[in-house]
């Protein structure tokens, strides 16, 4: 691996790293390299790094990686990597402006201190808020865009845009709306007072007793069909424990995969085809997949 920094673009001052394995950036802790990983230092250097761009290449914004499988033939392209670069965290007027580089746990956390509640949820929901965002996550039944009063997002022009709600449709695990623009920050709106009821140390011992914790995986990697849930499907097909290579079904929680013997990105994705098969075989069900799959095999 080579690392560098920019010399043909002087004004970037971040990081360019050139075939940088992917499986370090990834909850799963597989796949092949990217042509090039990108580490802007802030906003401005990020609008840098964008206008430096061809418009045609191919992009991967990568937070903590925990719904994203690298394929092992890599990535061709550009990752940019968004951690820590946009961690804005405050209270303004009532709500909450949050950066799409912070920890999703981190805003549970801080809306806590402020004595806000209905942003507990936030805390089993892994990886930054810009990916919550992108995907309307959820846990513990809350969504991300049932708070969201506005957004900034950035565009292939380092162009910051301001946008609302209204400017996207929002479904179950789904977000759309403006092409070729990314997440910056969030106006997010929760109550005032303190829910006694909710306590974010009880729901992350709820978490950790129903799910994998601790081990390399991506989260849910199925979205639940409507009026149904997808790990009842998979362990009514009895695939809990079943194993491709490396990677393994959870025997806790069967909308899990787990890499736990040194899993390619090649075992888990064929993991994944062979529960939808066997759960469209013997249901009729068509599993969607949360995760992200994205390079070459």
């Amino acid at each position: 691996m080579q690392a560098a920094h920019l010399m043909s673009a002087p004004e970037f001052r971040g990081e360019l790293r050139f075939d940088e394995p992917m499986a370090r950036h990834t909850s799963w802790r597989a796949g092949g390299k990217a042509d090039r990983y990108y580490l802007p230092v802030d906003l401005d250097d990020l609008a840098v790094l964008l206008q430096s761009l061809p418009e045609d290449e191919d992009l991967l914004w990568m937070g903590l990686g925990s719904n994203t499988l690298v394929r092992d033939g890599g990535f061709r392209g550009a990752v940019i990597a968004t951690q820590g670069v946009m961690s804005r965290l405050e209270r303004v007027d009532g709500a909450v402006v949050v950066g799409a580089g912070v920890t999703s746990g981190k805003l549970a956390k801080f809306c806590a201190r402020e004595n806000l509640t209905g942003a507990e949820f936030f805390a089993g929901i892994p990886g930054l808020v810009g990916g919550a965002l992108a995907m309307n996550a959820g846990a513990f039944g809350g969504e991300t865009w049932r708070h969201v009063v506005s957004v900034e997002t950035i565009n292939r022009q380092g162009e910051i845009n301001q946008r609302t709600a209204d400017d996207y449709r929002i479904a179950y695990r789904s977000v759309e709306g403006q092409k070729d623009e990314w997440f910056v920050s969030a106006l997010l709106k929760f109550d005032a007072g303190v829910n006694e009821s909710i306590n974010i140390k009880q729901l992350l011992a709820k978490r950790a007793e129903t799910q994998p914790t601790g081990t390399a995986n991506c989260g849910s990697v199925f979205r639940n069909p409507e009026n149904d849930y997808a790990a009842k499907l998979i362990e009514q097909c009895g695939l809990k424990g079943k194993r491709l290579g490396g990677a393994v079904v959870s025997e806790k929680h069967a909308n899990f995969i787990i890499n736990d013997q040194q899993a390619t990105a090649n075992d888990i994705e064929m993991l994944i085809e062979l529960i939808q098969s066997a759960v469209l075989e013997n249901t009729g069900v068509t599993l969607q997949t949360e995760v992200k799959i994205v390079g070459e095999k």
